[in-house]
């Protein structure tokens, strides 16, 4: 199992598909990787040799992509900026509703959870 930039990538299948396994990187930004590293994508990421690998880090890094653990930062601190200066969005998120305009009266229920049934109390005192 080949290890980039401190991520476990799937040895078995291609690096065409086993770059995307880095959070920020995805398949069609794998396959400009590949091609600016002369990798063949049908290459199985086991068999890579540590020179190629190197080769693949230095691409990632002189490209300046935002990935992992920079990216994931990014994207909290953008959430908590607009939940900061109260946007529709920002309250949206807060409140843990759609926040793209999707309807809420019925479905929705990815977002806003189960059902929580609202029932009456009986009181055991009176009979």
């Amino acid at each position: 199992m080949p290890r980039l930039l401190g991520i476990d990538i799937p040895g078995d299948k291609r690096i065409e598909y086993s770059l995307p396994y880095i959070y920020g990187i995805g398949l069609s930004r794998a396959k400009l990787i590949l091609e600016q590293a002369e990798i063949d994508p049908n290459t199985r990421a086991k068999n890579l040799s540590d020179q190629q690998l190197n080769r693949i880090i230095q691409i990632i890094q002189d490209s300046k992509y935002v990935i992992e653990g920079d990216l994931r930062r990014e994207l909290q601190q953008n959430l908590k900026r607009l939940q900061a200066i109260n946007s529709y969005r920002g309250i949206r998120h807060r409140r843990s509703l759609p926040v793209r305009g999707q309807r809420t009266g019925t479905n929705a229920r990815t977002r806003k959870g189960p059902r929580k049934t609202v029932g009456v109390q009986r009181n055991k005192d009176k009979k």
